[in-house]
């Protein structure tokens, strides 16, 4: 399977798996991720998502040979673009466990995540001017909001890759964690996320992704109106009272 999910209490882990090919996007991962994100946002049970790559690497980007042959053809889908994802409508929060380079469209698939943790010898980078190529899946606009245009022009520009570090120092990336630890660190950050009423995270997340993209007075009318809504919840009365009762709340994300 060329995307896997695993599921670890309210956490779903989906796993770009061709690691002998660096993870690279084909038709498959495109297919197989859309599969399994519907998955994560249909069940009421899952309420975090780390997207990691198997092996390594987190992901090299599209498949060149593929590429080659027959143009792109198949590496996005229509309602996910490219791998699936990084055009995808979705409500819940996804980071990016990056556990090794993530260049090129992988670099793409990053940043279409909300958060980002990455190992030390993680790389990022937009090498696509290298090749003849446009980065297509985002990161023209993406990586810009992200760091700031100057630093973003270079990347997109040069081609060049940067260190995990110097993406940190850019604000690129939550944490930089040592080799082998994207998977842990992601972890603890979803559990951190996962301990929060989900109804109120999904909104919260929805609304703040808009802030680069839309006009404060349109967020603040929308901001109002996901108040009322998310008020009406089961988990809205629970937090006071849990917080009166001096205990944890139990949240049921309706």
């Amino acid at each position: 399977m060329a995307v896997t999910l695993e599921a670890r209490g309210h956490v779903a882990i989906l796993t770009i798996n061709r690691p002998e090919a660096r993870n690279a996007v084909n038709a498959d991962v495109a297919s197989g991720m859309e599969a399994r994100l519907d998955e994560f946002e249909s069940n009421n049970e899952l309420w975090v998502g780390i997207v990691i790559g198997a092996g390594t690497v987190f992901s090299a980007g599209a498949d060149l040979k593929a590429i080659a042959a027959n143009g792109g053809a198949g590496l996005g889908t229509e309602r996910g673009g490219f791998a699936g994802l990084v055009s995808r409508r979705r409500t819940k929060p996804l980071i990016a466990a990056v556990n090794g380079p993530a260049l090129a469209g992988g670099c793409e698939i990053a940043l279409g995540c909300d958060m980002i943790v990455a190992v030390e010898s993680a790389r990022f980078g937009l090498p696509e001017v290298k090749r003849s190529l446009v980065a297509a899946a985002g990161g023209l606009f993406r990586l810009p909001r992200a760091i700031g245009m100057a630093p973003a022009m270079e990347l997109i520009l040069t081609g060049d890759p940067i260190s995990a570090r110097r993406a940190y120092e850019l604000g690129l990336v939550n944490y930089v964690v040592p080799d082998g630890k994207a998977l842990d660190s992601a972890l603890e950050l979803a559990a951190r996320v996962a301990a929060n009423a989900p109804v109120a995270v999904q909104a919260s997340r929805n609304l703040a992704a808009r802030a680069f993209i839309d006009d404060d007075e349109s967020i603040q009318r929308d901001t109002i109106s996901e108040f009322q809504r998310v008020l009406q919840t089961e988990d809205a009365r629970e937090g006071p009272l849990a917080f009166i009762q001096k205990r944890e709340p139990k949240w049921k994300g309706r």
